[in-house]
């Protein structure tokens, strides 16, 4: 039966916690990220290096410029040494500034919540919020009990 539940949460890429909120494990979701960013970066490259060598004015000369070129931009950074000159290398960059620009966003997210603990917050909240309502609980219990002692004077 727990195969079945980690099948179900997502072969363990979250946890549901005691107030129903999805916990992601952010380890595998760097790896996962890295491996996105990584197969994005390699491909897009290559797709560019393909297009661009068969142009002699193009500044890709190298299998690494069409790399240096992808990496720069996700980063959006793009000195502008290497730059793409066909439609189909354009394309590529292109797709790697939309596509990149996410994923690298998505890893500097998960790294700033894990610096900056802002899940620690969000979990301490939900803990108040559970103790206030199990303190509003027992209060309203209490002044049950206390209107019915008053009811039998």
């Amino acid at each position: 039966m727990l195969i079945f539940e980690s099948i179900k949460q997502g072969a363990m890429l979250y946890k549901v916690d005691d107030f129903g909120v999805k916990n992601y494990n952010f380890l595998i979701l760097t790896c996962f990220l890295f491996l996105v960013m990584t197969s994005l970066t390699l491909s897009l490259g290559h797709i560019t290096y393909i297009y661009e060598i068969e142009n002699a004015n193009s500044p890709v000369k190298t299998y690494g410029d069409a790399i240096w070129l992808m990496v720069m931009s996700a980063s959006t950074i793009g000195f502008g040494d290497v730059y793409p000159i066909t439609t189909i290398g354009r394309i590529a960059v292109y797709t790697m500034f939309l596509l990149g620009v996410g994923t690298l966003g998505a890893l500097g997210a998960i790294f700033a919540n894990r610096i900056f603990g802002f899940t620690d917050t969000n979990i301490k909240n939900r803990e108040l919020r559970k103790q206030n309502s199990d303190i509003y609980a027992k209060l309203l219990e209490l002044e049950k009990k206390i209107d019915a002692m008053d009811n039998k004077r």
